[in-house]
């Protein structure tokens, strides 16, 4: 298999995790994750912000959509989200797939 094919898988990974937890989170809760975090004990918000940690491309991807289709910012802004958003995703990505190979 090619490397530019292994990139690529690895960072669908991780965008395919974070779309899949913001939307399992979306439907219990029935609003859209934010990167708000409320203050709540310990453990929650430990959890909570680790949640966001792995769907954060998602709610970047999300905020940067809306912003350039809704609000009217510059497309630029769009662009350096998704590569922000790329990144992050292949950094969830290379994480899970390491976690998977070595269980």
């Amino acid at each position: 298999m090619s490397e530019g094919l292994v990139f690529a898988f690895v960072i669908a990974v991780g965008f395919v995790t974070a779309g899949v937890l913001s939307s399992f989170v979306q439907l219990v809760s029935g609003q859209p994750m934010r990167f708000f975090v409320e203050h709540r004990s310990l453990a929650a918000s430990i959890g909570s912000v680790l949640l966001r940690v792995l769907a954060g491309p998602e709610i970047l991807m999300r905020n940067a959509w809306r912003g350039v289709y809704f609000e009217k910012r510059p497309q630029g802004w769009f662009w350096l989200a998704s590569g922000i958003a790329g990144f992050w995703s292949l950094m969830i990505g290379c994480l899970l797939i390491d976690i998977l190979l070595n269980v």
